[in-house]
């Protein structure tokens, strides 16, 4: 998060990495690790899942012989 941050928001994460045992720096690297793997999954999960696959040559025998006749 190279972004400008006011000095109330720099107090606030400055407070949550003491509280979370971590440098100020590395609070923020591992804010922005984790809004990366966020954006990641969020791509995955919109991506549309794959079309089945066709039945091969025994799945379409196995279906015919449990058809009713």
């Amino acid at each position: 998060m190279t972004k400008q941050m006011s000095e109330g928001q720099r107090a606030y994460e400055a407070k949550r990495a003491a509280k979370a045992g971590m440098s100020l720096e590395k609070w923020l690297a591992s804010k922005e690790r984790e809004r990366a793997e966020a954006e990641k999954a969020r791509e995955l999960a919109s991506k549309p899942p794959p079309e089945p696959k066709k039945p091969g040559f025994f799945g379409r025998l196995m279906e015919r012989a449990t058809k009713p006749l």
